[in-house]
C-alpha cells in the first residue's frame, strides 16, 4: 500500500487520510488481493486467534485502530516495543478473547444486538466469571476478586473490560521480560498482552 514503513509513521499517515479515505485505501487494497488472501493478521493476531486489523465489517478492527491508535501517539504513553513515551503510563494492547477462550472456548458470552442476546451467552458469562474468580491463575500469576453483577451485561463490556484488566496486570508482572511479547516481536505490529498468545507463537 505504500504506506511509511514505522509504526508512527504509518498511524499518522492513516490519520491524516481520514476515516473515510482510510477505509477506501483499505477496500482498494483488499479488491487487487486473490481470493483467500485479501486480509492480512498479524502475528500475534494468529497467535491469539484473533481477526486481521485490516477487517472493516462486521467486527470492524480496521476502524478501531483507525480511533485509537493516533490517539495514543497523541497522548504521549509508552507503548512497548512501539512507542517510547512517558514511561509512567504504559499501554499494552489486550484481546479479551485470547483470555475467555481459555475457560470456555469459542463458546459466545455476548452479542451488541438486543436480538441475538440468549440466555445461553449469559449462562456463559456466568461460568466464564465464575472460573475466573474461584482459583488463583496460574499462567497469569494472579488471583482475581470481581463482582458477580459483571456477567449481567449482555454486550460483555463490562466483563470484557475486566478480562483486559487480567491480561494489563499479567503484562506489568512481566515488565522485565518486555511486557511478556517474545523476543522476536516485530516492531511494525505490536503484541497482545496474554500469556496464550506468546505460548502459541514460540510453539509454531
Amino acid at each position: 500500500m505504500r504506506w511509511p514503513p514505522t509504526w508512527d509513521g504509518y498511524v499518522k499517515f492513516a490519520s491524516a487520510l481520514g476515516r473515510d479515505a482510510f477505509c477506501k485505501d483499505l477496500d482498494a487494497y483488499r479488491e487487487q488481493r486473490p481470493e483467500g488472501d485479501k486480509e492480512h493478521r498479524r502475528a500475534t493476531d494468529k497467535a491469539a486467534g484473533a481477526l486481521s486489523p485490516q477487517k472493516l465489517y462486521g467486527v470492524p478492527v480496521g476502524k478501531m485502530f483507525f480511533e485509537g491508535a493516533q490517539r495514543l501517539i497523541k497522548s504521549g504513553v509508552a507503548v512497548p516495543n512501539l512507542q517510547i513515551g512517558d514511561p509512567t503510563r504504559i499501554v499494552v494492547e489486550a484481546y479479551p478473547g485470547a483470555l475467555a477462550k481459555r475457560f470456555i472456548g469459542k463458546q459466545p458470552y455476548k452479542n451488541d444486538s438486543k436480538t441475538n442476546q440468549t440466555f445461553n451467552q449469559y449462562a456463559a458469562r456466568r461460568n466464564l466469571l465464575r472460573q475466573l474468580t474461584s482459583a488463583y491463575l496460574p499462567d497469569y500469576g494472579l488471583s482475581v476478586v470481581a463482582d458477580k453483577s459483571l456477567a449481567e451485561d449482555p454486550t460483555g463490556d463490562e466483563l470484557d473490560a475486566l478480562l483486559c484488566a487480567i491480561q494489563a496486570a499479567w503484562a506489568w508482572k512481566q515488565r522485565d521480560n518486555g511486557f511478556g511479547a517474545p523476543n522476536d516481536v516485530d516492531a511494525l505490529e505490536g503484541w497482545i498482552a496474554d500469556p496464550t498468545c506468546r505460548q502459541n507463537h514460540e510453539a509454531q
